[in-house]
């Protein structure tokens, strides 16, 4: 791989492979962070534990049973690096703390321009797109279309787990 390349990560699913694109030059603190994971298999079994059809999915932090694993540090929020929550953009999940990823990503599945950053205050702050779905976008559609429930106490979980059973970088 050469230096300028951006690194590719390919996430194995129950339903099919999804190629992502990772931005390193534009949020470098997030994509090494995501790589970290990746490379230590910390994504391998664990779930998308959230799928809301016209909004997005998103994983990286819960088991089949709804159980969290436990994460490295938080890190810096990289939204303002003038990308957009656009549809197959992958950005990463948080709290309302602005600076409190962790390992859980989501890919959006439409446009979500109220994620981008607009400002500097916590509400306006947005959520890092730090990839981009180059490959398998029809998977990331099919997952969308799971059938949702409750379980154990959170909404929109697909009802037949919908597993990455290996996260590895490409090439």
């Amino acid at each position: 791989m050469s230096e300028e390349q951006n690194p590719r990560v390919v996430l194995e699913t129950s339903h099919g492979n999804i190629t992502i694109e990772l931005f390193k030059d534009k949020a470098p603190i997030t994509v090494r962070n995501f790589l970290t994971y990746v490379n230590e298999g910390y994504y391998d079994g664990l779930i998308f534990h959230r799928v809301i059809k016209g909004f997005m999915i998103q994983g990286g932090g819960m088991d089949a049973d709804m159980q969290p694993k436990k994460t490295r540090f938080a890190i810096k929020n990289e939204a303002n690096n003038g990308l957009k929550n656009m549809r197959g953009t992958l950005a990463m999940a948080r709290t309302a703390v602005v600076d409190s990823a962790t390992s859980q990503f989501f890919i959006n599945v439409v446009d979500n321009a109220f994620l981008d950053y607009k400002g500097k205050r916590p509400e306006e702050f947005g959520y890092a797109v730090f990839g981009q779905v180059v490959d398998g976008m029809e998977v990331v559609d099919a997952i969308r279309e799971v059938k949702t429930g409750s379980k154990g106490g959170h909404g929109d979980v697909p009802l037949e787990p919908v597993t990455i059973t290996k996260a590895g970088v490409a090439g």
